[in-house]
């Protein structure tokens, strides 16, 4: 290369044409860059909110995205309607419980593996074969006789996970053909898992899915900030429709469900009668704990973990979030002078609003 005193007027010229070309070569993709960041910071974000009803309640879906998913949304709810509700006599668990042989999909496969797998753990306070006794107190989908204790005693006989199997072909065995399965206190909270990999499936990455009161949450709201969600006082009213809010918990990146005792009962003989039911005992649980919302990786895992609480009240609830520090739980109970009370894992401590 020459040095520039050695150079002619007409090679300076050229080599300061070439000089420019090259800076405005850089200048573009800064430029570029620059119309980027301020087109996209400016532009407004696009939220889609679909509801609806399914499996006899509300879902409320909020997602980031231009193009609008509920037909898809209502499509995979269908699908999950047509596996895992008990209310519709030609699903897949339906047909198991009437013994007729049909073939299982992935539904209903993850569901039994995940519900045996929280039987095991909770000690059998979780149980998916708990039917027979939900519907005889009265809190299932059938209304019988109130029942006595021999009447217990010979349901309790059909209580059990462990005497029932997934095979490897996919069937579903039990040891006795009067066995019934359910799959309600999972449902709600595996279908918000179901529709959460929906959507990001679409490439969707801010999202809440709430099916029944039973949340994925997923990136950041409409205000760019990590979703909030309520927990309800536990207020002893069997009608009530709108509850005051015990605290408010900011989230991300989890699933949370709430299973409680105070709107869900009634009174015999004086007595009050909580919808949770004991598996091991086969009658309705009663202690202090009202409601226990657990907050867990996915929803299907704390669905199932909120109803185990219910069953086994405050002080085992504490110790199995303890021996499981993945869990997190809010668990809302009444202390000897009838006081509403509150229990946070540490965790869930920092995250209150």
């Amino acid at each position: 290369m020459k040095a520039i005193s050695e150079m002619t007027d007409a090679e300076k010229r050229a080599e300061l044409k070439e000089h420019s070309r090259r800076g405005l070569l850089w200048l573009i993709p800064l430029a570029l860059a620059t119309f980027f960041i301020l087109y996209y910071h400016d532009r407004p974000t696009v939220y889609q909110k679909n509801s609806g009803f399914v499996f006899g309640t509300i879902y409320n879906i909020t997602y980031q995205s231009s193009k609008d998913l509920h037909s898809d949304i209502i499509a995979e709810l269908q699908r999950f309607d047509n596996s895992l509700s008990t209310f519709n006599p030609q699903s897949i668990i339906s047909k198991i419980n009437r013994n007729e042989a049909t073939e299982t999909d992935t539904l209903f496969r993850n569901v039994l593996r995940r519900s045996l797998a929280l039987a095991e753990s909770t000690d059998g306070a979780f149980d998916i074969t708990i039917s027979p006794l939900v519907n005889v107190w009265g809190f299932g989908f059938t209304h019988e006789q109130w029942p006595d204790s021999t009447t217990v005693d010979s349901l309790k006989a059909l209580i059990g996970y462990q005497n029932i199997a997934l095979q490897t072909d996919g069937r579903l065995t039990k040891t006795d053909p009067r066995m019934l399965i359910t799959c309600d206190a999972v449902a709600k909270g595996y279908a918000s898992d179901v529709i959460g990999n929906l959507l990001a499936r679409n490439g969707i990455r801010d999202y809440m899915v709430e099916i029944g009161g039973e949340v994925v949450l997923h990136g950041r709201n409409p205000e760019g900030e990590e979703w909030r969600i309520g927990i309800n006082k536990p207020t002893d009213n069997s009608l009530a429709v709108n509850n005051d809010l015990q605290l408010v918990l900011q989230l991300s990146d989890c699933a949370l469900a709430t299973s409680g005792n105070y709107r869900n009962f009634y009174y015999r003989d004086g007595k009050k009668y909580a919808h949770t039911i004991d598996p091991r005992t086969g009658y309705p649980v009663q202690h202090s704990l009202l409601s226990a919302t657990v907050v867990a990786h996915d929803c299907m895992t704390a669905d199932a973990l909120a109803t185990a609480f219910m069953v086994m009240g405050l002080d085992d609830a504490i110790a199995y979030c303890e021996k499981h520090p993945d869990i997190d739980a809010c668990l809302i109970y009444a202390d000897e002078n009838g006081k509403y009370q509150t229990h946070l894992t540490e965790h869930l401590k920092a995250h209150i609003r």
